[in-house]
């Protein structure tokens, strides 16, 4: 299970606490399913709701990590974005601005949202794997992802720079002058 397993939750686990934390979490989480191996139902095939659920319970015990991270990451912003070209510059701009705003949101966001979100997005599950993950109904799945989504688009618009807002406002002028 290990083998199979093992780079995913490293992967949904240094998403959200960081490469430094995640070898912890990633090792702790098997250490808790080989201690829980008879609660695991093998008849279900995949043991990745399994293990991201326990992951991300994990994860809750040292919040204070996860949210160090995000903090981090609203106010470093997107050091990952190329800037080695006179272009980039504006994407980066964008890219930076958007990055502190979703990081932002992702850090205020209730504990119960953010946990479904990022089970659906970073660890790629379905409604009935984030389901299983969470111990809860799938329709409980889909109003948590609604709210989290809503969040996550308010916030986008929020981290808009000025220079979208002033270019949308010029096409919005220049069709209204016409």
């Amino acid at each position: 299970m290990y083998d199979r397993y093992a780079r995913a939750v490293f992967r949904y686990a240094a998403g959200r606490v960081g490469n430094g934390h995640a070898d912890d979490i990633m090792s702790e989480t098997f250490l808790v399913a080989f201690e829980r191996r008879e609660s695991f139902d093998i008849t279900i095939g995949d043991a990745r709701p399994w293990l991201f659920g326990i992951a991300t319970t994990l994860m809750r015990k040292h919040s204070r990590v996860e949210a160090k991270a995000w903090k981090g990451l609203v106010a470093h912003g997107a050091a990952a974005v190329p800037d080695d070209a006179i272009e980039a510059i504006g994407s980066r701009i964008d890219a930076e601005f958007a990055v502190k705003a979703i990081a932002a949101a992702l850090r205020k966001m209730p504990t119960r949202d953010r946990d479904a979100l990022l089970l659906y997005a970073w660890a790629d599950l379905d409604y009935e794997g984030v389901a299983q993950a969470l111990q809860i109904p799938v329709g409980t799945v889909r109003s948590r992802l609604n709210r989290a989504r809503r969040t996550l688009r308010a916030a986008s618009h929020r981290g808009s720079t000025p220079d979208q807002e002033v270019e949308h406002g010029r096409n919005n002028v220049a069709a209204e002058t016409a």
